[in-house]
Parts: structure tokens; sequence; C-alpha cells
């Protein structure tokens, strides 16, 4: 069925479920790849939606979006996901209008994260709203307000103190490595996975602890010998990568697979190790916890890492959150008088196209003297006041409020004169 597209900002939503109210193992029911993400915006688009981008991170899991209800977004995502919509109908969250697009200032800006300040936030939605973008998914409000958005991401990390520290989840497992492995130089190492999520924290562990022994695994090799070899690094193929796991004492996991890529087998054998999952849904089998010597650390086990810096990133939220208050304060206003630009414009549009009309319908175009022209003047005056007060007794909740534009538009109050 054809659902028509509202485009007044109170149509404009966002669904979703996040850390707040759900853990790590049940965000991954919702975590959404990226087959899933151009199938989801497809089926949008044969409902006549076609203003709308999904942010699937470690931390959270929402739809942004134009829909004549906020519950058609979450039925899409339900739909295409693992995860139970009675369960999620319990759980998720939505706000609309300008609530919505304030959420998405305090989630693209790390006000929202679970690691205060998160600065690995506003690539994800750039990067969901890019792929959006491709598949004809983003319209000229989202667009506008996603570079907003990442404008004022830049703003609050260079003017601010909100994003010093550990603020991201590649950091916070380089804090748990310096806490919890003694002598980590060391330690054989394996980093499996090297996305984004898996480069940043290759990158930290070098820089932060020094460590060279990293072994990089990916499912595309290449990928891993040229990383490897940009940073000295060594690299497995990963045909070989069941040798290269057992004989490890740090497994970093950033695979983000559908099902999990470690299993039993590839830390059995007494061996201690500690192995990070940096993936949603989680990528190191359930039965691997159960093993003996053998620690898994999740996603949400990283958030709750101390910060000897988190009271000082609280300390600059009010500077955060004024920076916000400007941004979207000027997009609204944007909005605003972008909306009336096309009203103005398709009232111009009607008024030309009845004025065309009747020239044609009058003496085929012979030509016209004054009380010619006036009689056509008065059949299109006419003709936009038969209009009006169609558009008056249809809609007659707000039919009073109609005629109060109008009354104040034309300065045609009972007491003007």
């Amino acid at each position: 069925m054809q659902v028509n597209q509202p485009r007044d900002i109170s149509h404009f939503h966002i669904v979703g479920i996040n850390y707040k109210k759900t853990d790590a193992a049940l965000r991954g029911t919702f975590a959404i790849s990226q087959d899933q993400h151009q199938q989801l915006l497809q089926t949008a688009r044969a409902a006549g939606l076609n203003d709308l981008f999904v942010l699937s991170t470690c931390n959270r899991t929402e739809v942004y979006g134009f829909a004549p209800e906020p519950g058609i977004l979450g039925s899409l995502l339900c739909n295409m996901t693992n995860g139970d919509a009675e369960v999620f109908e319990d759980l998720a969250y939505h706000k609309s209008g300008e609530h919505a697009v304030k959420h998405l200032y305090h989630v693209g800006t790390g006000l929202d994260s679970q690691i205060l300040g998160d600065y690995e936030i506003i690539g994800q939605i750039k990067n969901a709203a890019k792929f959006a973008k491709t598949q004809g998914s983003i319209g000229t409000f989202l667009e506008r307000l996603v570079n907003s958005v990442i404008q004022v991401s830049k703003l609050i990390k260079n003017e601010t103190g909100l994003s010093s520290g550990t603020v991201s989840v590649a950091f916070a497992a380089v804090r748990l490595l310096e806490k919890k492995v003694a002598d980590v130089k060391n330690k054989k190492i394996v980093l499996l996975g090297v996305g984004k999520i898996g480069r940043n924290t290759c990158k930290n562990m070098m820089e932060y602890l020094g460590v060279r022994n990293i072994t990089l695994i990916n499912r595309t090799t290449a990928v891993a010998e040229d990383f490897a070899q940009q940073h000295g690094l060594q690299y497995t193929p990963y045909e070989e990568m069941d040798a290269a796991l057992q004989e490890a004492d740090v497994i970093l996991v950033a695979t983000n697979a559908p099902q999990p890529t470690v299993l039993p087998h590839h830390a059995a054998g007494g061996r201690s190790k500690l192995i990070i999952d940096l993936s949603i849904p989680f990528n190191v089998a359930a039965e691997v916890n159960e093993l003996p010597n053998v620690e898994v650390v999740n996603v949400d086990d990283l958030s709750r890492v101390q910060d000897e810096t988190l009271q000082m990133r609280l300390n600059e939220v009010p500077k955060a959150t004024a920076i916000i208050s400007e941004h979207m304060e000027e997009f609204l206003y944007w909005f605003k008088m972008r909306k009336h630009a096309v009203v103005l414009k398709a009232v111009k549009e009607k008024l030309t196209e009845i004025h065309a009309r009747e020239i044609r319908e009058q003496k085929n175009g012979a030509h016209y003297n004054l009380e010619d022209i006036e009689a056509v003047s008065s059949r299109i005056i006419q003709k936009m006041i038969n209009l009006m007060a169609g558009k008056v007794r249809k809609e007659t909740d707000r039919g009073d409020q109609y005629i109060a534009m109008i009354s104040e538009i034309f300065e045609a109050g009972a007491n003007h004169e």
C-alpha cells in the first residue's frame, strides 16, 4: 500500500533502542548490516518513505526519518532484523519533531553515548547517511540536518574538552589492556577484523601501550596485509586463523559478522586468554565464556572502564549543549523559511496556471481591451476564492485557522479600513 509521506516537521521521527535499557546481547538482535540497511530502504521507498536512514552501532540501533507515525519506522526495523517486535515495543523509545532533531545532535556529539564524548559516533552517522543517499533515500531535510550535526560535532571537539580521555570503545579497550595485562608488550596479540574500529584499536595500542607484537587477520587478507605493511606489523591469512588464535594471549574481535567468528575450539587448550569482543552482535560464541582460563569482555564491560577524565568531560557538557542550541536554532530557521518559500512558490504557480488557462480560453489569443482584461482578472480572483473556500470547508477542524491566516495575510480583518 502506498503511503503519502508528510513533510511537516512533526512527522520527523527517531525510533530505536540503546544501551540505557538493553544489554549488548539484546542490542545485537536488532543490529543491522549494510545489506539489511539496503533492503530496509528499498522497502521504505516502496511505501513512499524516501527520507530516512538507519544508525546501527555497538551502543544503539535507530531509524531516523519522515513517516505518518513512528511505529512505521519501528516495524521496518523489526521486520528486517532478528529482534522480537514485542520486546522492541516494550524497550524502544521514539521522539518526534524538534525533539527528534535535538536527539540527533546529542547522539552525533557523543552526549548520548555510553562513553560520554564518544568521537567515533559522528563518523558512523556520516557513513549511514552517505549510504542512504547512494540508495536515493536521503532528502534535503535529512542531508542538511546531518551536515549541521557534523559541523557541530567538529566545533564541540575543537572548542570544548568533551572528547578528551577515554571517549571511544577502541580506546577503552586499550585502557583495559593496560590495567589487566601485565607485560603487555611481550604478549601475543591478535586483532581479528581490520575495519575502522579494528584499525583505531590497533593504532591506540601502538601509540599508548607501545605494543608491536600484533598479528592482523581479516576475511579479505589484502586489507590486513596492507595495514600491516604500513605499520610494521604481522598478518596471517584468514584461512590460517585457527592456529593464530590458539597461540594468542590477547584476542581483539572487531569483525561485525552476523554470526560468531571466535568459537570454543579457537580458545580451548588451557592457555590463559583475554578476549575483547568489540562487535555487535557478539562475534565471540557464548560457549567461549565457559572455558577455563578464558576471560571475555564485551562492549558494555568496556564502557565501565574507569576514566579519570570523566568528571572533566561532564563539566564540558553545558558548553556543548550551548553550541548545539545555537546551531539547531539556525537549522530550524532554515527549515521554516524553506517551507514558506515552497508554499509561496506553489501559490505563484497556481496563479500562473489559472491565468494562462483563462487567456487560452478567451478569444483564442485575440487582442484584449481593458474590459476583457478586467473580466479575466475577475474570473481568476473568483477561482482563487473558490479554491480557498473549498479548502476551508474540507478541513473543518482547521477552518478557523485558515480564515485567520488569510485575514492576516491580506489584512482583511473586520475592523480594517
